[in-house]
């Protein structure tokens, strides 16, 4: 039977070599011809003899050869499959559909299947599917838990293509079916001490009291060093559960340092000392409230501690009463249910009205812009600065890219025949034009860059103020120069008319601007409604000597017939959700600004029995605005940061990008439902 076996390549001129010497041999003996003619027989009669020699030996030995050859590659295949039926590492073949049709021994030892289970892979790893596999093109590392084992499996694709690419029998060009090769990594050893390095990883936190002297103010002197160890009692033992260091640093403050693995604990606890520290009473009219700054994901102790007087800062600049976990970027927030606590004294704003004087006075001139949709408030609180700033003799200017019905008679008493500049009011294509780095960019009645007229105004100089009664959120106006965010004011324009007051010796306002100001505050307290204080009183009682008139500023502040009945459907159509939350939608048609018209809707709701948070949503400019209110049970302001928004107890709102109007009323209810199962707010 004649072979069909053929050499190629290197082995193949191996083989042949001893017969292609014979062409050089028989080159030399024509030459040897032509010297000896005897000489050159003999040497024909070796080379014909070598040759019929070498033929008959090459045709003799290909056959054993050839079966050597075979039999190697057969032993040496053998070799393979047992080193890889015995390697260390889990490995399992699967084909295009998922389907297992190999496995090693140290696969089965971990699975428990043997050789000759040809099924689905998803019955072993749930995560690993069909579309799974067909889906993802390149590599995969899937970490599961199995057996209270932790496994990275590695996934490899073997395209048919690939290893039978010279194949004479099958064609598989064009084909995208593979193989899976799977490599199964036990790794919980390895992930035990990740997870033990990270536990033991130190966590800093800040604790204050919000209102030390205010609570001892309230009581009698014998009782006041009882409630300060009752509440540093409550604060030890509380963190003292969690192996914490405690470490009180001034008189209402401490610093705590504890291992990580405690944290999710405490998180999962909802931080309860805030609850618990409020029933210390020992005589006290004032409950006691804390906040907390926690600080990780620091590479060092130092940027930890960094960490934790960011969060700090951020709790006690959203009101306090509320924890604030920063774990870089991510920031998550804890409390904050208990209305903030109005400062009866006036220093800090005496002590924020000279350092506005010093700054204004070193600067060329001055940009002020509030949020974008200027609103009463904002106006009013600009007009504020804009006067401010005209004592000193500096150019203001006021941004307002827009202005809406609602402000537009306010902005009228402002006219050049009046004795303003004519670019007191400017958009924000001239405020860039006006900005320099010697200006001052003064942004009232918010403190998130993205809300304000025009943000490029904010990195084109670097003496920024930000005067704001909002809570802050995540996102912030980074490197103020002077920073002014009182949560519990009314309103900006109560914080601006306090510092007024102190900025510089007879300084007067005109019955125009205090009229101006006067409005913002009337606006934002729905007529002294909601969140006012003694402060505002006062604030108000100094703006009516300054000229301001009660039935002057009604008049300006009424709205035309499209608005009165935009709001009057808005209440008709509202929804009561759970018989406590009221939520409708404000029509936008014919009505110049619906998002005014949304507050305002939305205030009217809580005049309704029973209802103790009103939600209405106006569509405008591509987005959809959430107003929402309440008396004094539920806070929206929690409600609406869950939602993107964010802003005080009772007023909140939120803008949504990318959804319907219905989608957005779900949304609400979704949120409402997670925060009464989580035990956020109470129906």
């Amino acid at each position: 039977m004649k072979s069909k076996v053929r050499f190629k390549g290197k082995l193949r001129s191996y083989l042949c070599w001893p017969l292609w010497l014979t062409i050089p041999m028989t080159l030399a003996d024509v030459g040897l011809y032509f010297y000896d003619v005897t000489a050159g027989f003999l040497l024909t009669v070796f080379i014909a003899i070598y040759f019929v020699l070498e033929l008959g030996l090459y045709y003799n030995t290909r056959p054993r050869l050839a079966n050597e050859i075979i039999n190697f590659a057969t032993q040496y295949a053998t070799v393979q499959k047992k080193l890889l039926n015995e390697f260390e590492i889990p490995y399992a073949l699967l084909d295009y559909t998922g389907k297992i049709l190999w496995v090693n021994e140290r696969f089965s030892e971990l699975t428990g299947v043997g050789r000759n289970y040809h099924k689905s892979i998803t019955t072993l790893f749930s995560n690993i599917t069909r579309e799974f596999l067909q889906k993802h093109e390149d590599a995969q590392n899937i970490t599961i838990e199995k057996k209270e084992r932790i496994f990275r499996i590695s996934l490899n694709r073997i395209y048919f293509d690939d290893i039978m690419e010279e194949s004479k029998e099958i064609d598989v060009k064009d084909s995208d079916e593979f193989l899976t090769a799977l490599y199964l990594f036990d790794e919980t050893e390895l992930q035990h001490c990740k997870q033990e390095n990270l536990d033991q990883k130190q966590v800093s936190a800040l604790v204050y009291i919000d209102n030390y002297d205010e609570a001892l103010d309230s009581i009698e002197d014998v009782k006041r060093s009882l409630l300060i160890a009752l509440v540093d009692r409550k604060v030890n033992q509380y963190f003292s559960k969690m192996d914490a260091l405690v470490r009180k640093i001034e008189k209402d403050k401490y610093f705590v340092v504890f291992k990580y693995k405690y944290l999710q604990k405490l998180m999962d606890d909802r931080f309860s000392v805030l609850e618990d520290v409020k029933t210390v009473k020992v005589g006290n009219e004032m409950a006691v409230t804390l906040s907390i700054g926690v600080g990780i994901k620091g590479t060092s102790y130092n940027e930890n501690y960094e960490q934790a007087r960011a969060a700090i800062d951020l709790a006690l600049g959203r009101g306090g009463d509320q924890v604030v976990v920063k774990n870089g970027e991510d920031i998550a927030y804890f409390g904050g249910k208990a209305k903030q606590v109005e400062r009866n004294t006036r220093v800090k704003a005496r002590v924020k009205a000279h350092a506005l004087h010093e700054i204004i006075e070193s600067r060329e001139n001055v940009i002020i812009m509030g949020h974008s949709l200027t609103d009463v408030d904002s106006l009013g609180a600009g007009i504020g600065i804009f006067c401010a700033a005209r004592v000193l003799g500096k150019k203001a200017q006021i941004v307002i890219n827009e202005p809406t019905t609602s402000i537009r008679p306010l902005m009228e008493c402002f006219a050049p025949e009046k004795g303003y500049p004519e670019d007191m009011f400017i958009n924000s294509e001239i405020a860039i034009e006006e900005v320099s780095r010697n200006s001052l960019v003064m942004v009232v009645d918010t403190n998130r860059p993205s809300y304000t007229e025009c943000p490029e105004l904010l990195t084109r100089t670097d003496t920024i103020v930000v005067f704001d009664h909002h809570r802050q959120g995540s996102e912030v106006i980074e490197n103020p120069l002077l920073s002014y965010i009182e949560p519990y004011a009314s309103s900006a324009c109560e914080m601006v008319a306090e510092v007024l007051q102190y900025f510089q010796e007879g300084f007067k306002l005109s019955p125009a601007e205090a009229d101006c100001i006067y409005a913002g505050i009337l606006i934002d307290t729905n007529n002294f409604m909601t969140k006012t204080g003694v402060r505002t009183f006062e604030a108000a009682a100094y703006l009516r000597r300054s000229g301001a008139e009660v039935t002057r500023v009604r008049k300006m502040l009424r709205n035309d017939m499209a608005c009165y009945k935009a709001r009057a459907e808005a209440v008709r159509h509202a929804e009561v959700y759970r018989g406590a939350f009221a939520i409708s939608v404000c029509p936008s048609e014919d009505v110049e600004s619906p998002t005014i018209v949304g507050a305002q809707a939305a205030n009217e709701l809580l005049n309704i029995i029973g209802i103790k948070a009103s939600f209405v949503l106006t569509e405008y400019a591509g987005k959809i605005y959430i107003s929402s209110r309440s008396i004094d049970e539920i806070n929206v302001q929690l409600i609406m940061e869950r939602m993107g928004g964010g802003g005080h107890l009772n007023v909140a709102g939120a803008q949504l990008t990318g959804c319907t109007i219905s989608e957005a009323k779900h949304a609400i209810m979704r949120t409402i439902d997670e925060m009464l199962e989580e035990g956020d707010i109470q129906e």
